[in-house]
């Protein structure tokens, strides 16, 4: 993945290699609601023994991801990372824009397919359409990874994708590679290391400093201009300490409650609608912009 040069900064071949972990990780995805069946495959007579051991398993790039992203993701960084980004005073560019820009993400190191990010967008966005997910949620689809876009500005692997975890607190046992936070500072101070750190019971997920990346730099950039549930799926789709977890419950208010639902039913199609099968996007280009006109303007900050 061209992103940067420094090999101690980039230890994935391509940033689908975390996606292929998380499907090591988290191979059953849960089930769409009656009303709403989903299409996504799942195979229900699949036993929890017959996965592999998944830390043991994993690719050594992986795993030096996984360590780099322990190490260096403090309550610090994260704040840090904020203020950097959260103006939104880098550019502006539309959503559809947005996309073609990513596209400068170009993957030499997978031979087996030659997918453009916006291919892989459409990917998502249009198993949600053809399972009759909301428009919304068809559009969600299609934003929720255009925070990768951080890779461009030259922030390393480990601070825009991988599992999210709240900072400032206790980290979780649950947390995929948790041994690797013993290279934490944050370990070292006993104010982050109780079960509330910073934090007051029930606070709410909004006021909790995850650790940064993609996530919540598309959350920012989205939030007046899509639905709360679309909102959370951005926000916290690759959170899984929570929400496949079940950690950090004393944290939730009762709106990261009604949420959680949203964000499980989005899951799957995040992790396995992926395919060689290429979407063909001038085609599919006038549904998007109309689409996309719904709710966004014609330029967005980023």
């Amino acid at each position: 993945m061209k992103t940067a040069t420094s090999a101690e900064n980039q230890p994935l071949q391509s940033l689908d290699e975390v996606e292929d972990f998380y499907k090591q990780r988290y191979p059953e995805p849960i089930a769409a609601p009656a009303d709403k069946k989903s299409t996504v495959g799942h195979d229900p007579e699949k036993k929890q023994s017959e996965f592999r051991n998944y830390e043991a398993d994993a690719r050594p790039t992986v795993r030096e991801f996984y360590r780099l992203n322990h190490q260096f993701q403090t309550h610090e960084f994260v704040r840090a990372k904020k203020k950097e980004y959260l103006g939104l005073n880098r550019m502006k560019m539309g959503i559809w824009e947005a996309a073609e820009y990513l596209n400068q993400l170009v993957d030499d190191s997978d031979p087996d397919t030659d997918m453009s990010q916006l291919e892989h967008l459409l990917q998502t966005a249009e198993q949600l359409r053809r399972d009759g997910q909301p428009r919304w949620m068809v559009l969600t689809g299609f934003v929720h990874d255009l925070g990768k876009i951080l890779c461009l500005w030259g922030e390393p692997q480990w601070a825009v994708v991988g599992d999210t975890f709240p900072t400032g607190c206790a980290f979780a046992p649950k947390i995929v590679f948790s041994r690797f936070f013993e290279a934490n500072p944050d370990s070292q101070n006993p104010a982050y290391q109780t079960r509330l750190g910073v934090y007051k019971q029930g606070c709410g997920l909004d006021a909790v400093d995850i650790s940064w990346g993609h996530d919540e730099y598309i959350y920012q950039v989205c939030k007046d201009y899509l639905p709360p549930e679309g909102l959370a799926m951005l926000r916290f789709h690759s959170f899984y300490p929570w929400h496949r977890e079940g950690c950090y419950d004393y944290l939730l208010n009762d709106h990261d409650r009604a949420m959680l639902p949203w964000v499980l039913r989005f899951n799957p199609y995040d992790l396995y609608t992926k395919s060689h099968e290429k979407p063909d996007a001038v085609k599919l280009r006038p549904y998007y912009e109309e689409l996309i006109r719904e709710y966004f303007p014609d330029k967005v900050r980023w």
